[in-house]
């Protein structure tokens, strides 16, 4: 075949390609942007709500924490979102029964940020992001990614994986759940919250 001709056909193929290679990673949203359908909303609710588009967790004025979890549970599954607050902070994505915490912010036990790294009762060595740092986007959106296969667990910030954690204890399907922790003044914003569970 002439080489001229193997150009645009080639362009054809990936025209087609990538726009299918895309939809096979979309991942549908479990926060609709309007309301907190979907969640288990604690009663009273100062701490969470929607705001264009945005899910906005903040303390109530007598610095108490809160959790929002999924009204769905979820075994093997990925999840994403995109995160923003400005100052210190100490929040967290949780999953599985008995949950497993992914840091976002600083640990109020070792006193310095954590974002990325594994929380369960103690942060594990092996389990902590330790290129996070470089990789933060200080008062901007943050790109977090976590996938649950099986008991190990994965992170990924701003589209680099940053840490790992595995543990059987951790292998019962549970809420994906969204912290905010009592003790100090602390706003987090999440947008483009989504999960799809994964094929066994």
């Amino acid at each position: 075949m002439n080489s001229l001709l193997r150009i645009p056909m080639l362009a054809a193929v990936l025209a087609i390609a990538v726009p299918a290679a895309r939809g096979a990673d979309e991942l549908p949203s479990i926060f609709n942007g309007r309301d907190l359908s979907g969640w288990k909303v604690p009663d009273p609710n100062p701490f969470w709500k929607a705001v264009d588009g945005v899910l906005v967790g903040e303390n109530n004025p007598e610095l108490k924490g809160s959790m929002l979890f999924t009204e769905a549970d979820y075994g093997d599954v990925v999840f994403e979102t995109e995160a923003r607050w400005t100052g210190e902070i100490d929040s967290g994505v949780m999953m599985r029964k008995p949950a497993v915490q992914v840091q976002i912010g600083v640990s109020r036990s070792l006193k310095r940020d954590m974002t990325c790294s594994f929380y369960v009762g103690k942060y594990p060595e092996e389990a902590q992001a330790k290129e996070a740092g470089r990789l933060l986007k200080p008062d901007g959106w943050n790109r977090i990614r976590i996938e649950a296969r099986g008991t190990t667990f994965t992170v990924w910030l701003n589209g680099e994986k940053v840490s790992q954690f595995s543990d059987p204890k951790y292998a019962a399907p549970g809420p994906i759940g969204l912290q905010i922790h009592g003790g100090l003044k602390m706003k987090i914003e999440f947008r483009n919250v989504r999960a799809k569970p994964l094929a066994p």
